[in-house]
């Protein structure tokens, strides 16, 4: 969640940590800060500046440019998402040592802060603020006292944490050093030419440099003038996982669109294409990026779990019904906040899907290291390669999407789905259950896909329409309903819509309308139906007909996505919004992008910020 950066070089810190927080906005906020450490001519001792307000970034610049300051080439940022303590100024980061000679800053939750917080006041130390990573500042002041080496100091100081954090901290008397440590929370290296960058996602310093180290589990890492240094908590030497990034400075920009979330719905049929180009080896078999499982540990697979949260949950849903089709084997889906607390019966024989985009959610991470203690087998489908999550994996398949700024998933999602129909022929073709040749035609049927959106979003000025108008109704509330497939994609309509104009909006199982949710309708309530194509499955299609009737005879207005050419459901409904053909199972990958688009639109009208929705972060990095 929270944004982190960095910096030690020949440029102005402050001018690279707040560019950096800026580029990491997308992750959600609510307050920043910065510390600074720079010499001052002619008075001997380097001076430590802290500047940290509450809200919009905006509102810390504003303070920084109103002060005269010598140029500091050491600095370190935050962009906060409260955990403890609400935001506020003095519970913004970075936190200071009692002997102010320490600034820290942190992502994550510390669990054991109060036993630790209750140490450190007994022991006469007055605290500022309600966070727990004022105690961590506390601690690695106490430490850095008796040692007088910041690398030390944090690794003893981490030696006594428990939790998920992600620390960045600078001394007062060093002005060419940051000290950063990670334990379950993200923390990436950038290499330039003279100098170094820590932060929590590449993107914040992309604009100086593509050559990275991602740091592993439990490493703590030291950037100077003098190069990079990582060792282990337990304080020994180690290695971190050089790599360079493959996009530039530009894949993070609007380039020309009014929003990031406008520009990523308009980007899905490159990114679908990406996920699924070179997927097929000579030999016609499905290719992952990296698969620590044999064929024959594929075969014994008898039972599959997929774990994910929020919109990664909702392409889990549209997973089960392609796995269980095409191999015949039980597939629950699970929230991974919930997994691990009901005691899943695993073995070595199940197979857990893990998806997270980020490739660091904190729910999913902990359920996957649940099953890894069953002996379960993992694999993940992710956007971010290094990532904590495909490195606990047996097997991985990256989304490649490219960088999603905005909160909101769009192409994330639909690339996830793409992965995920892979993953299931994968085990469908392993396994012998599907031929080559029917395998060959799915793939041709997905490969088509991203010409499919492409038209969709060609058209996409009536949906804009009709979300206009829904937004002008006095009583906000939208429904979603579908069948079979169409029902995850209704889950993920009403979510789009809730996230980002926050307003009253349910997605249902149609058939599930008869008992209850139908007192919900009354004269007006815009009903959004997720119409099944009439040529696969024309008993789900009959099927949703009745319940927009259903709806329609209590008053609601329907808007139903269609398939072209769906003569019968322009019948009935009030408006349609038509899809190209497509079969069943991979319909999801269609009827998504108009919903995205409306809620977008919806919001908009309603003047919210679809970027940066209120009290939302990108990677939720803490259970």
């Amino acid at each position: 969640m929270c944004g982190i950066v960095g910096y030690v070089g020949q440029r102005s810190a402050v001018d690279v940590v707040i560019d950096g927080l800026r580029r990491l906005e997308y992750r959600g906020y609510d307050s920043a800060g910065v510390a600074l450490v720079f010499d001052a001519p002619g008075e001997g001792d380097p001076v430590m500046e802290i500047e940290k307000k509450a809200g919009k970034l905006a509102n810390l610049e504003a303070v920084l440019d109103g002060i005269d300051r010598p140029v500091a080439h050491c600095g370190i940022g935050h962009t906060r998402w409260a955990t403890h303590g609400v935001p506020s100024d003095r519970n913004a980061h970075p936190h200071v040592s009692a002997d102010g000679k320490i600034a820290l800053i942190h992502n994550g939750i510390i669990e054991n802060f109060s036993q630790l917080r209750g140490e450190l006041e007994s022991g006469g130390v007055e605290f500022l603020s309600e966070t727990d990573t004022e105690v961590a500042a506390h601690l690695l002041g106490r430490e850095y006292a008796a040692c007088g080496n910041l690398t030390e100091a944090m690794t003893r100081v981490c030696a006594r944490l428990e939790g998920a954090f992600t620390l960045l901290a600078v001394a007062a008397d060093d002005p060419d050093t940051v000290v950063g440590a990670r334990r379950n929370s993200p923390l990436v290296v950038g290499v330039g030419e003279g100098e170094y960058f820590l932060a929590s996602d590449v993107a914040a310093f992309i604009a100086y440099t593509t050559e990275a180290i991602e740091l592993g589990q439990d490493q703590i890492v030291t950037i100077s003038r003098d190069g990079i240094a990582i060792s282990g908590f337990d304080g020994k030497p180690s290695e971190g996982n050089p790599f360079s990034v493959d996009w530039d400075i530009s894949a993070a920009e609007k380039g020309g669109w009014d929003t990031f979330m406008r520009k990523e719905i308009n980007e899905q049929p490159q990114a679908v294409a990406d996920t699924l180009r070179g997927r097929i080896d000579g030999n016609g078999q499905i290719v992952l990026d990296e698969v620590r499982m044999s064929d024959q540990d594929f075969r014994d697979i008898d039972k599959v779990f997929i774990i994910a949260c929020g919109t990664s949950y909702h392409a889990g849903l549209v997973t089960k019904y392609a796995i269980e089709h095409w191999t015949r084997i039980p597939c629950e889906v699970e929230l991974s906040s919930e997994f691990r607390y009901r005691d899943p019966v695993l073995d070595r024989s199940t197979l857990v899907i893990a998806i997270s985009q980020s490739g660091e959610t904190m729910d999913t991470l902990m359920a996957l290291r649940h099953a890894k203690d069953q002996k379960a087998r993992v694999l993940s489908i992710s956007n971010t390669v290094g990532s904590t999550i495909p490195r606990e994996s047996d097997a991985v398949l990256y989304t490649r999407a490219g960088i999603e700024v905005a909160v909101a998933s769009t192409k994330a999602f639909l690339t996830q789905l793409a992965a995920c129909y892979l993953v299931g022929l994968h085990l469908a073709q392993i396994r012998g259950i599907k031929y080559a040749d029917e395998v060959s035609a799915v793939l041709s049927e997905l490969v088509a896909t991203p010409d499919k959106i492409t038209k969709l979003l060609q058209d996409m000025e009536p949906v804009r329409a009709l979300a206009r108008e829904v937004a002008t109704r006095t009583e906000q509330r939208v429904l979603f309903i579908g069948r079979h497939v169409g029902y995850p994609v209704a889950l993920e309509g009403a979510l789009k819509l809730k996230e980002l104009a926050y307003i009253h909006a349910e997605g249902f199982a149609a058939g599930e309308l008869k008992h209850g949710p139908i007192s919900l309708i009354d004269d007006g309530t815009p009903v959004i139906a997720i119409v099944p194509s009439p040529r696969g499955r024309s008993l789900l299609h009959d099927k949703i007909i009745s319940n927009i009737q259903e709806v329609k005879a209590r008053g609601a207005k329907v808007i139903a996505v269609c398939e072209e050419g769906d003569d019968i459901t322009r019948v009935h409904a009030d408006h349609v919004i038509e899809t190209p053909a497509s079969p069943t199972l991979l319909a999801p990958l269609l009827t998504a992008v108009p919903l995205q688009e409306f809620a977008a639109e919806l919001a908009t009208a309603l003047d919210k910020d679809i970027d940066q929705p209120r009290n939302l972060a990108k990677s939720v990095t803490v259970e």
